[in-house]
């Protein structure tokens, strides 16, 4: 019986390793095949990285800032977590804080995005807090967003816009806002040295659409940059 027992729980061992050979077999093969195509530029990267952009986005593992921005190693400074959310500045230190201090004051980048997406997990969750009781850290997290969804009440729902991605957008600009009360941030802002920008990535199409702030509308990315010069 014993024997049988162990069996069963080396069975049950190798199958949780064995969810993770896709990952195991990429490293390796990013080893293999990837790191020495570039070994120019991890060379470059392996004592300093100068990125121009703090990239704040969602932890949702459907998003891949360097996919979707088709950026390299050492282009973006990626700062995620539930609900791309970023606290209003305090006294109290947390790990947004610190890393946007860093990334503005230490690496000097030149733009900070903050990239919502469709389909957000921590959105819906803002939409019903009542059904967050038993996770009371998400709960309290989220609580930075509850201002989008009052916004959203407020102004309402564009025509074929859905309550989901109108908070969701209203999420994108709060967050701005709040980055706008970080010291660092605000100091950059009035010397010209730094840029916001509010970005919402469809993950169904691929369209990313962006907003300016002022009307609250999105619009897609090409347009909105020609648009501005």
């Amino acid at each position: 019986m014993n024997a049988f027992i162990v069996r069963l729980q080396y069975l049950m061992l190798a199958n949780e390793w064995s969810n993770m050979d896709h990952i195991i077999n990429g490293v390796l093969s990013f080893q293999k095949n990837i790191f020495p195509e570039h070994q120019k530029l991890f060379d470059e990267l392996a004592t300093q990285q100068s990125p121009e952009v703090l990239f704040i986005t969602c932890s949702d593992s459907r998003i891949d800032p360097n996919l979707v921005t088709q950026s390299k190693p050492g282009d973006l400074f990626i700062c995620r977590n539930a609900g791309n959310i970023i606290p209003p500045h305090s006294q109290a230190t947390g790990g947004m804080t610190a890393s946007i201090e860093y990334a503005v004051a230490v690496l000097g980048v030149r733009h900070i995005v903050v990239c919502g997406h469709t389909d957000c997990g921590a959105m819906k969750g803002v939409l019903n807090m009542d059904a967050l009781e038993d996770l009371p850290h998400v709960k309290e997290w989220l609580g930075h967003s509850r201002s989008a969804v009052e916004v959203a009440k407020v102004l309402g729902q564009p025509s074929g816009t859905t309550q989901l991605k109108r908070v969701t957008e209203e999420n994108i600009l709060q967050q701005i806002q709040h980055l706008k009360t970080h010291p660092v941030v605000a100091s950059r802002l009035a010397t010209g040295q730094l840029q916001l920008h509010a970005w919402m990535y469809d993950i169904e199409t691929g369209g990313m659409c962006c907003s300016d702030g002022k009307s609250r509308s999105f619009e897609p990315l090409e347009g909105f940059y020609q648009s501005l010069g």
